[in-house]
């Protein structure tokens, strides 16, 4: 099943009572992705498919498909990268409302490589692109009536300045509103100037959040703390309320600052074909039982068996479960 030709419950529309209530925004730069259809270096590879990515989007995807309501907020280019990932949000039943289309910039892309063992190899081609040149002018325009979850992670900060910006202004809003923010720190090096301006920055933003989810080696390099307990504790500290450290292929650690926490084993996978995507399959199972009023360490339970079942898929979305295979998994164990 590709992504163009799924809609919610494997072609049947959710009911509006199915839905859940109050709506999640999401902040990000959605790609066009290329995927290498052969192993090897990307500049040796001949042939690629297409399909669509970034870490905001696949966890609005896994949202949607669990029936909440995902908002998306963009910039895309006029161009046909753009249309094709508009098209996939409207297939996968995530809110356009707060997509913006220009003609001044175009779409994001990246390339994958296709690999038997470890992760692949990514290239991006992003610099100048239409969602980098998002403006705390077009924040400040976003109607955000109804929507009472906001989940933003580390990358689209990392994009430009303006998107940095951005970020920090919508964040400013969502607690203005009372909604509940979680922020991914999602860490990709190679687009900041330094580990140093990556670290100082992304905290700042996480100490805003009321949840955070890092994975261990992210907590590790941000916190300096080598336990996910020392990890935890650093943002309890600094005034944030939950914390679930991701830890693999040994599950995950959760805690709230009221000093409730706990540890939660991975889901077998059989097969593993590509890492990409796990871990925002593993917040959108976080996000979604909190929003649900599921415990921490149920939304936990959750984020581990997504981001197991994201593991058996090639494509960063297309695997993302419905709630009936959510549930199928979680009754197994195992994927």
């Amino acid at each position: 099943m590709s992504e163009a030709d799924y809609t919610p419950e494997n072609g049947e529309e959710l009911e509006e009572e199915d839905m859940v209530r109050g709506g999640i925004v999401l902040l990000g730069e959605p790609m066009g992705l290329f995927i290498a259809e052969e192993t090897g270096a990307l500049d040796e590879v001949t042939r690629f498919s297409m399909s669509t990515a970034g870490a905001e989007l696949n966890v609005a995807v896994g949202l949607a498909r669990l029936g909440h309501r995902a908002l998306y907020c963009t910039r895309l280019g006029d161009d046909p990268v753009g249309r094709r990932i508009t098209k996939m949000m409207e297939k996968n039943g995530i809110a356009t409302d707060l997509v913006q289309v220009t003609n001044e910039a175009p779409t994001g892309i990246m390339f994958k490589s296709k690999t038997e063992n470890g992760d692949p190899d990514i290239a991006y081609f992003r610099k100048g692109s239409a969602a980098s040149r998002i403006t705390t002018h077009d924040v400040d325009k976003l109607d955000l009536f109804g929507c009472d979850f906001l989940h933003v992670t580390g990358i689209f900060p990392a994009v430009s300045k303006n998107a940095l910006e951005a970020a920090k202004r919508l964040i400013s809003r969502a607690r203005a509103l009372d909604m509940f923010i979680s922020f991914d720190p999602n860490l990709r090096p190679q687009l900041w100037e330094s580990e140093a301006e990556m670290r100082r920055t992304l905290n700042a933003l996480a100490l805003d959040a009321d949840l955070v989810l890092p994975g261990i080696s992210e907590g590790k390099l941000l916190t300096k703390g080598e336990t996910p307990e020392e990890i935890a504790a650093y943002y309890h500290e600094r005034g944030v309320g939950s914390v679930v450290v991701k830890l693999g292929d040994k599950g995950a650690f959760w805690s709230s600052s009221d000093g409730e926490n706990g540890y939660v084993p991975a889901f077998r996978v059989g097969h593993i074909v590509d890492t990409v995507g796990a871990g925002d399959g593993f917040a959108a199972g976080v996000i979604s039982a909190v929003a649900e009023g599921l415990s921490l360490r149920e939304a936990a339970v959750r984020g581990a068996a997504i981001g197991a079942i994201q593991l058996t898929s090639e494509s960063d979305n297309e695997g993302l479960p419905t709630r009936e295979r959510l549930e199928a998994v979680l009754q197994a164990g195992h994927v």
